[in-house]
């Protein structure tokens, strides 16, 4: 795989795992943009690996602190951490969803779910409703006063990101507003959420290629840089756009899932993209 495939691959899952827009959708039409083959399980296995460091290193002194005080261990000095001590436990039983739909429907997701005309109907629909929720007058409820409720809720949503298009942090960030969560607090729970689910992917796809031999010679440069690139530029996106959410709707990224949507349908209408 050249190296230049390897790292524009792992700038678009970057950017677009944790911007509202899907990377499912943007690793699907990236190769048959340029023409490249599918990199394969591998470098997919490269990819969540990298989607994984990055949360552990922009999150990692918060999940310290919620880790101990889930086993009542003082620990810390976020204050909204401090007020919600069950966070841990809440994380756990809302992560559920996503897992047993990703045990039950990985083969579809990875296949048939591939379709040009599920994924834009899905950034379409997606588009939409973060349009609406955020559009919605704020809310106020922050990381400390999460209810369960809140947590079970972003959690099924979650289970839903397995179809390609949906985007795990636009879903997620969705129904957080939709609960009443600042913008800031939805995409913080969102990322946070996402850790286990992300970890358990990555080991499942890590021991299939274990099955399949390994990774082969030939991959294995391309695994490190896409690792290390979509994981240290992906903790850069997320500071990003935590920062960007304090003051900023998220219009921009609904309107752009809209029109992508609309270019992968037409495409797929009109040029049988990945329609075959």
């Amino acid at each position: 795989m050249p190296l230049y495939q390897v790292l524009v691959l792992a700038i678009i899952q970057a950017f677009t795992e944790f911007l509202p827009v899907s990377s499912s959708a943007h690793l699907w039409f990236a190769p048959w943009a340029f023409g490249w083959k599918d990199p394969g399980l591998t470098f997919d296995v490269a990819l969540h690996a990298g989607t994984l460091v990055a949360v552990l290193i922009y999150f990692f002194r918060d999940w310290l602190q919620i880790i101990a005080h889930g086993f009542g261990v003082e620990y810390g000095g976020d204050p909204e951490l401090r007020h919600n001590r069950g966070l841990l436990w809440l994380l756990a039983i809302a992560s559920i969803p996503a897992g047993v739909a990703g045990a039950l429907f990985e083969k579809q997701a990875d296949s048939t779910w591939r379709n040009p005309y599920l994924i834009g109907g899905m950034l379409i629909v997606i588009g939409v409703l973060m349009w609406i929720a955020d559009r919605r007058p704020a809310g106020n409820k922050s990381v400390g006063n999460l209810a369960w409720g809140d947590g079970v809720s972003i959690g099924l949503a979650q289970a839903l990101a397995l179809i390609p298009g949906t985007s795990r942090s636009g879903i997620t960030i969705t129904v957080g507003l939709f609960r009443g969560l600042t913008r800031e607090t939805a995409a913080r729970f969102s990322f946070l959420l996402s850790t286990p689910v992300i970890a358990g992917a990555a080991l499942k796809k890590l021991w299939d290629v274990h099955k399949e031999g390994g990774i082969p010679p030939d991959m294995k440069v391309p695994f490190a840089v896409g690792t290390a690139v979509s994981g240290i530029l992906g903790a850069l996106v997320i500071a990003f756009f935590l920062r960007y959410l304090r003051r900023n709707s998220l219009a921009p990224f609904a309107y752009y899932r809209i029109v992508f949507g609309i270019i992968v349908i037409a495409l797929a209408a009109f040029l049988r993209v990945g329609a075959e």
